[in-house]
């Protein structure tokens, strides 16, 4: 483990490594957070989850979204609200489920899901471009299909302190007929609020607490992080995106088993 004074800088540049990641992909960052957090701090398996969780509870998306927003890319605040109201209830069970496997156990169910999700993000298929008339995207079934998807997305963040995108974004775009970019988006937008807030407390309370010097320089280098990587984003073709992600998440499951060794 590295010395105490370099856990601050440490931790940005996590965040920073995390927030280009959410920009590009508009996933929480967690993907590449939780094996760095690992890697070159030390943090057990429970704790980098926590921490990353913790990270998130600030609006650190914000620049992110505004670029999205700029560019023109739609999303719904209806969508995002209910998918918020489930999430919160599936992150608190969750993460109580989480801080009952042994780290070891933890770190390879997590390592065995960062693989699962690249080969079903790598054949996914971007949808056809459509007439979509006055509404942005289809938003029939927002309660019935955004409940759901907004409680799967909450279990499995308190489960891998993922932050539930990795859920989110392929879900909305089969079912409610989005592009990459408009998934990615509401994806963001559902990190503005606190949404982590019922997992960060069942880590902290499990744990004896959460490395709050690191999770302060993981905020602020994820909010830099993730403008420069929302510009990149809304500049690159959504399959190009897609690949290079599934590609992202295969290394980050690499990372995640060699750190057992």
């Amino acid at each position: 483990m590295i010395s105490e004074p370099h856990h601050l800088l440490a931790g940005l540049a996590t965040g920073l490594c995390g927030g280009l990641l959410s920009g590009l992909f508009g996933v929480g960052g967690g993907i590449v957070m939780v094996p760095l957090l690992g890697l070159v701090l030390g943090l057990d398996q429970h704790r980098a989850q926590g921490a990353t969780l913790a990270a998130m509870l600030l609006p650190t998306g914000l620049p992110a979204v505004l670029q999205y927003r700029r560019r023109g890319i739609a999303s719904s605040v209806r969508l995002v609200g209910v998918l918020v109201l489930a999430f919160l209830f599936g992150i608190y069970g969750g993460s109580l489920v989480a801080n009952r496997i042994p780290s070891e156990g933890l770190r390879w169910g997590y390592a065995a899901f960062l693989v699962f999700l690249a080969i079903r993000t790598l054949r996914r298929r971007e949808p056809l471009p459509v007439d979509r008339g006055a509404e942005p995207f289809d938003l029939a079934g927002l309660w019935t299909w955004g409940l759901p998807i907004g409680l799967l997305a909450g279990v499995v963040s308190g489960l891998t302190g993922l932050g539930g995108a990795v859920v989110v974004i392929p879900l909305l775009a089969w079912r409610f007929r989005m592009t990459q970019h408009e998934a990615q988006l509401t994806s963001l937008m559902m990190l503005l609020p606190p949404i982590g807030l019922p997992g960060v407390y069942v880590y902290a309370k499990a744990q004896g607490g959460l490395p709050w010097v690191v999770i302060g320089g993981v905020a602020v280098g994820f909010a830099a992080g993730a403008l420069g990587g929302a510009r990149v984003a809304t500049r690159v073709q959504g399959a190009k995106l897609k690949q290079v992600y599934g590609g992202i998440v295969l290394l980050m499951a690499l990372l995640v088993l060699l750190r057992g060794r």
